[in-house]
């Protein structure tokens, strides 16, 4: 029988998730990711395998909480319009409070890898697809409601909402202050037909 892992296999993940968050996918060397999941190289190759497939791993974990906890928290319990306005707020509110200002993993990768790696530019769509979607029912749902002005097309709104947050998170790396990227996002979100306004939120990590 095989021999129970001895380490904590989500700590370790979540360390190396940090790792390539805040140095990126070239400048991490497997070295570096060993040191800092505690783990001997030899142990992180039998574990997670390469560092492509640690790095899948990774983005993974970090789209799921991330992204995908944000969906659940207030795509499911918010009104339509709200549930943008929230999403917003938070990405927002985590870009200036980052005094690293490591950005957003899934548009660091884009910027990185996708250029020239077809399979992370497939994952990376596919995870851009998944937020552009997220979107798309918020705004179908409140143009039938009525809380979301319908003299634009769902479709429409819903990847200028993606293109608006996707460019939120690269300005956050290099000037965070909230006065420039909430006004930033206030012409966008005016399409909503709502006016911009801070929600009430818990931060996600």
């Amino acid at each position: 029988m095989p021999r129970p892992r001895e380490f904590d296999e989500e700590a370790a993940l979540d360390a190396a998730t940090a790792q390539f968050w805040s140095r990126g996918y070239e400048a991490t060397s497997v070295r570096d990711l060993a040191a800092t999941m505690g783990l001997t190289a030899a142990s992180l190759y039998n574990a997670f395998g390469d560092k492509r497939a640690l790095f899948e791993r990774a983005l993974k974990r970090y789209v799921e909480h991330g992204f995908r906890d944000r969906v659940r928290r207030f795509e499911h319990h918010l009104p339509p319009r709200d549930a943008i306005l929230a999403f917003f707020d938070e990405i927002i509110e985590l870009s200036v409070r980052d005094p690293h200002r490591k950005g957003c993993l899934v548009v660091n990768s884009a910027l990185e890898l996708a250029p020239h790696d077809r399979q992370i530019h497939r994952a990376l769509s596919a995870v851009l697809k998944e937020i552009e979607g997220f979107f798309m029912r918020c705004v179908r749902a409140g143009q039938d409601d009525g809380t979301i002005a319908a003299t634009l097309s769902a479709d429409d709104i819903a990847k200028a909402l993606l293109a608006s947050l996707m460019g939120l998170r690269v300005l956050a790396r290099v000037n965070p202050r909230r006065e420039l990227l909430e006004g930033a996002a206030r012409p966008v979100l005016a399409m909503l037909g709502a006016t911009r306004r801070r929600a009430s939120v818990r931060r996600a990590s």
